[in-house]
């Protein structure tokens, strides 16, 4: 097999063009290339409006030999010859008669580990405190058009995790020299998702095929002879001699097992304190806090793309970084092209926001969390779950602003705030949802056109936002703006809409484990995926899970 890399060609061309192009490089004729799979695919925009797709093929051809010898003879370290791999589950086959694996929490990680598992015999049981995605969609829904929280049911709890009301990005900086992640996105495909996802540089497939794409797992997981139970929370774990021997849940059963995968996500507060309770060793993390900005899409197209209108290339995405002069990082985090933001409470009282986008990316704003990085330093305590209650401190503010509304403002009203000279009208009024804006902004833009109108899911209501991050999050978030206005023209406009608070970009907790993925405390007990501190993402969650799998198996005597 021979792999080109770096192979450039106009957007908009088609396959037959590739091929040409291939066998250009490789000076030799179409008709010699027996096959060809794209491996990756990336935008190269630096001379836009005109673009470029960079390609990584890997091509079969005639004569191999004698290609890579002329190759080589012309210096062309494009080409290179390749042997690959694909993805091989290690470990032994299961015991027969012996207690299945169970899984707590049906996010990537538990969906991922419960697959594989399955998949070699294992029979795993799934225990998911939420309902079925179908259930859950009906109860998320509910929630954004009347208000009334399901505290079990929710855009963070169910069936496919936190990640299902999302964007679908299936992007992840985490090394793979095992073949996990292309594993993952082959999974996804095999499951609904489009095979595009394997070769694109941001991969991603929308909350409306990722929900299709759990289901279909899970019913191949049952099929596979595992257990999948909803609507069942796991209230204790038990333990002797130092083990694990197996759980207790809502429902007053006892469930039997010496291998336990803790899947719980960054939102199971009350499991994080049953853990702590019990003595299971943890520490506080970093993570980042900040709002969610919206922006008009055809401005993002305009600065990534060199046009408004991106055609067959979708809408664009951008990302931003900075350091700020106290040395706290700003970034934007889960862009949603064409998307909502949504409102993603779990606890009554509290209110968190995230982002999403629906496959087609079709929405008239792009929007993503513009976060700040926050360490145990500002937690106030040096208590494990000190992080936790510094994200329901913001949360419970963000309820209060707008009494369960998504509280959102100008931007330029809260760099005023932040910048000492007050609001420019009705300073900490929470306007109905519909009524009348922030008097500066008067439904204008600052080059004339409209203001940009918030796209939402979940009612909202204007307020004064300076109050629900320390001020030092609020200077650092404002400087790091006023640094991507640099980078995006426009970034920084006066009407970009803000929306509070995004407090879970990841779990504030880490459930400390050794070299062979098991809690440092309790053999048997899996600490995995986001919730645990060891993932940032579906895909790295899910790769997370499957790296437990595997440990689960490789234990077999």
């Amino acid at each position: 097999m021979i792999r080109i890399t770096q192979l450039k060609i106009k957007t908009g061309h088609t396959k037959e063009q590739l091929v040409k192009k291939a066998a250009n490089t490789l000076h030799i004729s179409p008709g010699d290339i027996r096959g060809m799979e794209i491996r990756r695919q990336s935008l190269d925009a630096r001379k836009k409006p005109e673009l470029f797709y960079s390609y990584t093929v890997d091509v079969e051809v005639k004569n191999e030999e004698r290609i890579l010898r002329g190759a080589a003879r012309r210096g062309d370290g494009s080409v290179e010859r390749v042997s690959r791999e694909s993805y091989r589950f290690p470990g032994k086959e299961p015991i027969p008669g012996k207690e299945p694996p169970v899984i707590v929490g049906t996010g990537p990680a538990g969906l991922f580990c419960g697959y594989f598992l399955a998949l070699h015999g294992y029979r795993p049981i799934l225990l998911e405190r939420g309902r079925d995605v179908d259930a859950r969609k009906r109860d998320v829904e509910e929630f954004w058009r009347t208000g009334i929280l399901n505290a079990s049911s929710n855009v963070q709890f169910g069936e496919g995790g936190a990640g299902t009301f999302s964007d679908g990005k299936l992007n992840t900086l985490v090394k793979d020299k095992d073949g996990r992640n292309r594993a993952v996105l082959e999974t996804f495909v095999r499951f609904g998702a489009g095979e595009s996802i394997l070769y694109e540089a941001k991969p991603h497939i929308g909350t409306d095929v990722l929900a299709r794409v759990v289901k279909a797992m899970r019913q191949e997981i049952v099929r596979l002879g595992g257990r999948v139970c909803f609507e069942t929370c796991v209230t204790d774990i038990l333990c002797e001699d130092g083990a694990v021997t197996g759980v207790e849940t809502d429902k007053g059963g006892r469930i039997s097992c010496g291998r336990l995968v803790l899947a719980i996500g960054h939102s199971a507060r009350d499991t994080f304190s049953m853990l702590y309770g019990k003595g299971l060793p943890m520490e506080a993390k970093a993570f980042a806090v900040g709002f969610r900005v919206e922006h008009p899409q055809e401005m993002i197209n305009r600065s990534q793309y060199g046009r408004e209108d991106p055609g067959a290339l979708g809408a664009a995405s951008y990302k931003v970084t900075a350091k700020t002069r106290s040395g706290r990082g700003v970034y934007s985090f889960c862009m949603c092209p064409g998307g909502y933001v949504v409102n993603a409470s779990s606890e009554p009282g509290m209110l968190a926001v995230n982002g999403m986008s629906y496959s087609a990316r079709d929405g008239v704003n792009a929007n993503s969390a513009v976060i700040v990085t926050v360490t145990p330093k500002d937690y106030g305590s040096g208590h494990p779950l000190a992080g936790v209650e510094f994200q329901r401190g913001l949360e419970a503010k963000a309820f209060s602003l707008a009494e369960g509304r998504i509280p959102i403002q100008r931007y330029g009203d809260f760099r005023q705030a932040v910048k000492g000279k007050g609001l420019s009208g009705g300073e900490g009024d929470a306007l109905e949802e519909g009524s009348r804006e922030p008097s500066d902004a008067g439904g204008k833009a600052a080059d004339g056109g409209a203001a940009v109108a918030p796209q939402c899911r979940g009612g909202y209501a204007w307020a004064d936002l300076s109050g629900i991050l320390p001020r030092e999050c609020n200077e650092a978030f404002v400087e790091g703006m006023e640094v991507f206005g640099r980078q995006i023209p426009g970034f920084d406009r006066q009407d970009a809409v803000l929306l509070g608070v995004e407090s879970r970009t990841s779990s504030p907790v880490r459930i400390l484990r050794d070299e062979r993925l098991q809690s440092v405390a309790l053999r048997g007990l899996y600490p995995c995926g986001e919730g645990a501190g060891y993932a940032g993402g579906i895909t790295s969650a899910a790769m997370d899970g499957i790296r437990v799998a595997e440990r689960i198996a490789e234990a077999q005597i």
